[in-house]
């Protein structure tokens, strides 16, 4: 019963982390390019008290073994990058991926980062940049005489300027073998890792990249109905824990209360 105790408080604590999984998944439902999170859950160690296949007490093999497990923990929350919807924003710099691939966005630390977020704003040198003011990689410099700015779905920037057509630079980017390795660090920025494999660096509608579609942006994948269920789920393993914390409890103080 000891065990059991034990058992039950991982199912607990694993359980728990599924809830904050899934709150949080919640609260970036409106986040754009955010991608969705699954926990994963795995078995513990098993004490074993016969091994399958061993010799008994007559002489005979157990045909099976009686083997006790130990609870289960969470092995992984894997990042989901499955397409989220395109939203139409009517804003001249906002730019989404229709399919793989990811804007490349200079850091402050001048690293790489990774990012489905493309609600680009100009700042005051006409750089493009995310919200947070990271510079896109390559740059591209809109002119303060520069009028209807557009991305094509290969990914050229142009604009009118002195009644012409002006081609400002090119959108690239980039795609992981393992995208779920890649390191999280908020604001819809990625960071690459070693689970994650080097970046592949490419053109828009080249090379299995998507395209891009100017004047929208891509939304959070989340799904709330099925984050609903998952929280109910959650929830219910949550309860069934505790009331096997709670029986092992009544047998243990009944196992006390004996008296010869």
């Amino acid at each position: 019963m000891i065990r059991s105790l034990y058992t039950a408080a991982a199912g607990m604590k694993g359980n728990q982390s599924f809830i904050d999984t899934i709150a949080n998944n919640l609260s970036n439902v409106n986040s754009i390019g955010y991608k969705k999170q699954k926990v994963e859950f795995e078995d513990l160690i098993y004490q074993s008290l016969q091994r399958p296949g061993g010799e008994m007490e007559d002489g005979n093999r157990a045909p099976v073994g009686i083997e006790i497990g130990l609870g289960s923990r969470i092995v992984a929350t894997n990042r989901m990058f499955s397409q989220g919807n395109l939203e139409q924003t009517g804003n001249e710099y906002d730019v989404a991926i229709a399919g793989e691939g990811f804007f490349q966005v200079r850091l402050p630390d001048g690293e790489i980062g990774y990012t489905r977020n493309g609600a680009f704003k100009k700042n005051d040198e006409g750089y493009l940049t995310t919200s947070q003011g990271y510079l896109l990689e390559p740059p591209i410099v809109v002119p303060d005489d520069g009028l209807n700015f557009s991305v094509s779905a290969a990914g050229e920037a142009t604009c009118e300027r002195n009644g012409k057509t002006e081609v400002l630079g090119q959108f690239e980017l980039a795609r992981f073998i393992n995208p779920s390795g890649l390191s999280a660090s908020g604001g819809s920025i990625y960071r690459e890792s070693d689970a994650s494999g080097t970046p592949i660096i490419g053109l828009p509608r080249e090379e299995n990249f998507g395209a891009l579609e100017n004047r929208y942006v891509e939304a959070s994948n989340v799904q709330m109905v099925e984050e609903m269920v998952s929280m109910i789920i959650a929830q219910r393993a949550y309860e069934i824990s505790s009331k096997a914390i709670t029986t092992s409890d009544e047998m243990l103080q009944t196992a006390n209360s004996l008296k010869r």
